[in-house]
């Protein structure tokens, strides 16, 4: 049986442009959408527990995406390398 140990999965840090560009849209999105205000420091919190509670799942799934598409393209290597049985 195979155990695989549970990682702690590193914080995600954006950097300083892209958390500001993030920041603004959440900001928008919750003023226009949800007709809910909020300020700067309340988009920052809602931002850090976005990225706490969904960005695993995100992650995982990014993980799983690239490992299919890897194991396509090594499919396709096999099938270009390979020599025919006669």
């Amino acid at each position: 049986m195979l155990r695989r140990d549970r990682l702690i999965m590193a914080k995600i840090e954006l950097d300083k442009d892209v958390r500001e560009a993030v920041l603004r849209k959440l900001t928008l999105y919750m003023r226009d959408e949800l007709d809910r205000p909020v300020s700067g420091l309340e988009a920052g919190f809602l931002l850090e527990f976005l990225s706490e509670t969904l960005g695993p799942a995100f992650f995982n799934q990014g993980v799983r995406d690239a490992q299919t598409l890897m194991l396509q393209k090594l499919d396709d290597v096999v099938y270009e390398i390979e020599k025919p049985i006669e």
